[in-house]
């Protein structure tokens, strides 16, 4: 019953004010003496002015809005209801044969947009001042926001607008000097980076918000070391690429973690050739629900493909990325399969009802302590597997074929990282035996993945530690799932065939200096609040990934963080012999001599 009561009185409200305001244009009109002859008039015309603008209020919902979250949208939607009303109030005095002056019909109409339009502002205010319900402990936080740009801006506007019984904002901090002293949106710029802790204190600021969504990581990292030791809550903006239409909101705040420090700049697609051969196409992902596969999935949907397969062997992740899909694309031609990349049979009957005409090959077995325990399994996913689904693709003329490898199968020291070497050989070696074009894309490590350390660290840090990190000197490369995900796609559009691609991956990361940042982010301190200690390297595991052997070179391509690999030709018929082989293979160091014997750089050894 109350949801019907503010509409309710705002329609008895707007019609006392029409009245109103047909009174007060003839007194204005008539320079305040109304003639009897025109209030007679006026009382003939007032049912026809009154329904007129009520009509066009309401076609313009008007008593349906939530004021509380009012903006320029609803004072256009006034000014195109009153001025319907005057259009429908004039056309129809003419159909009833009534008149009145000319002037009266632009007095009314301008009356009525200022007091209807200011009547609907002064409500926003109203709910806005006194609609939230804060807790009765709520406690308002002072906030500094770094970035006096749009987005600063728009954050600040925000929190004024929905958020001002929680959060102050005290001031903005910007480098660029003109901006000093200058108010924006009636909030003071109050220095540079390097005045945060004075005005952290002076201010008493317990929230820092970094509103500079397209700014380069490295200036985030310096920001972070200036505030960490601060104690304050510090929140950051996604990068704009990951924004909705660039709209900036409060709710798309989060805590600065570590993704946000090692996150490079925002990759650029050449969006027509990527397009091209994706968009409406019958595409099979197979490791569709894994980190890669499901990120390589969202990315295909938002192209548009005919088809979209998401094959893999896990019912419980290809059933969650499914879910997820059919959420965001409610018709999406989106087709979940459960198999197994061992089961060639099953992959014939997939891809003879389908007919896929690109694969991209995100299935593997990645987990390289895992792996060292049973290497037949990783022999069996990551060889005979690619091997399956690549031959396959063959004979069923699929266009295009990406697998995704791994730095790990570069002078590989772990079963994994050595089965992903020979499964980039099956690749090229298929480039001459069938029409489809095999393409394959090397990088490193990927953040958030579920093999990733940084997961692991974050459980151990709220666990109360000690961080375990397995030699002080070991690195590794990291880039995002999204960033990894569009440059396959980039490098699966620019491959002709037997290329093996490198993404670029920028500078390592020391794995015991990303330990230590991140106890930072918890606001702790590293071997004080937190212990790190030092475990040693596990079996398969190196100090440093490498993206290149010595006997590889690289050529550039079009595309500044893809490069091609100068690779040896393959012998298909030796190194299908070689793999057969693995099946009289009776112990595991039976395979691990088969996998040395196809890769000769394969030393698995714990101490590179």
């Amino acid at each position: 019953m109350r949801s019907y009561l503010l509409p309710v009185l705002l329609l008895i409200v707007d019609v006392i004010t029409i009245i109103g305001v047909a009174l007060i244009s003839l007194l204005i009109r008539f320079d305040g003496y109304i003639t009897p002859q025109y209030m007679e008039q006026m009382i003939d015309a007032l049912p026809i002015m009154v329904i007129s603008y009520i009509i066009m209020l309401l076609s313009m919902h008007l008593y349906t809005r939530i004021w509380r979250y009012a903006g320029m949208r609803e004072v256009v939607a006034v000014l195109i209801a009153t001025t319907l009303g005057a259009g429908l109030f004039y056309t129809g005095m003419h159909v009833f044969d009534k008149s009145l002056p000319r002037s009266i019909y632009l007095i009314s109409w301008l009356l009525s947009t200022g007091v209807i339009g200011i009547g609907r502002m002064v409500l926003h205010y109203i709910a806005m001042r006194y609609g939230g319900k804060p807790s009765a402990d709520a406690e308002m936080v002072n906030t500094l926001i770094i970035g006096a740009g749009d987005a600063g801006a728009t954050i600040a506007r925000e929190i004024e607008r929905y958020h001002k019984r929680s959060r102050k904002v005290i001031g903005f901090i910007d480098d660029d000097e003109s901006k000093f002293n200058r108010l924006m949106g009636g909030i003071r710029i109050l220095g540079n980076r390097n005045d945060i802790p004075t005005i952290v204190k002076e201010y008493r600021v317990k929230e820092i918000i970094i509103a500079m969504p397209s700014v380069k990581r490295d200036e985030i990292r310096g920001i972070m070391e200036i505030c960490s030791p601060l104690k304050c809550k510090v929140n950051t903006l996604p990068g704009m690429y990951q924004l909705l239409d660039d709209e900036v909101l409060v709710s798309h705040l989060h805590p600065v973690s570590i993704e946000d420090l090692l996150e490079r700049d925002e990759v650029r697609l050449d969006m027509d050739i990527v397009e091209h051969y994706i968009h409406d196409k019958v595409v099979l992902v197979t490791g569709a629900g894994g980190s890669i596969g499901s990120e390589i999935c969202r990315q295909i949907m938002r192209i548009g493909p005919k088809k979209l397969l998401l094959l893999g062997h896990g019912e419980n992740s290809i059933y969650l990325i499914n879910q997820e899909l059919k959420g965001l694309y409610k018709d999406g031609p989106i087709i979940p399969i459960i198999a197994d990349i061992r089961d060639r049979q099953q992959l014939d009957q997939i891809f003879t009802q389908y007919n896929p005409q690109v694969v991209f090959h995100a299935a593997a077995h990645k987990h390289v302590p895992l792996m060292e325990i049973q290497p037949m399994a990783a022999v069996l996913n990551n060889i005979y597997g690619t091997r399956n689904v690549a031959e396959v693709a063959g004979r069923h003329g699929t266009d295009r074929f990406v697998m995704i490898s791994t730095d790990k199968a570069v002078n590989p020291t772990s079963v994994m990282g050595a089965t992903k070497r020979v499964a980039e050989k099956v690749i090229i070696s298929m480039n001459d035996t069938y029409d489809t074009k095999y393409i394959t894309v090397r990088f490193g490590n990927v953040l958030g993945s579920r093999g990733s350390v940084i997961p692991l660290f974050k459980k151990q840090i709220e666990a109360g530690g000690p961080v375990t990190v397995t030699d002080p000197e070991m690195t590794r490369y990291f880039m995002t799932i999204p960033e990894a995900s569009q440059l396959v796609l980039q490098a699966g559009a620019m491959g002709k065939g037997g290329e093996v691609f490198l993404l670029d991956m920028g500078e390592p990361v020391k794995i015991i200096d990303l330990a230590r940042n991140m106890i930072r982010l918890s606001g702790l301190e590293p071997d004080k609040d937190i212990h790190i200690k030092i475990t040693g390297l596990r079996p398969g595991e190196k100090k440093y990934e490498e993206l290149l052997t010595s006997e590889e070179g690289t050529n550039r391509t079009n595309h500044t963080k893809i490069f091609e690999a100068a690779l040896d030709t393959v012998d298909s018929e030796w190194l299908m012999g070689k793999i057969s082989t693995f099946e009289s293979c009776q112990t595991d160091m039976d395979v691990i001599g088969v996998l040395q014997d196809i890769i000769p750089t394969y030393t698995p050894n714990h101490n590179v």
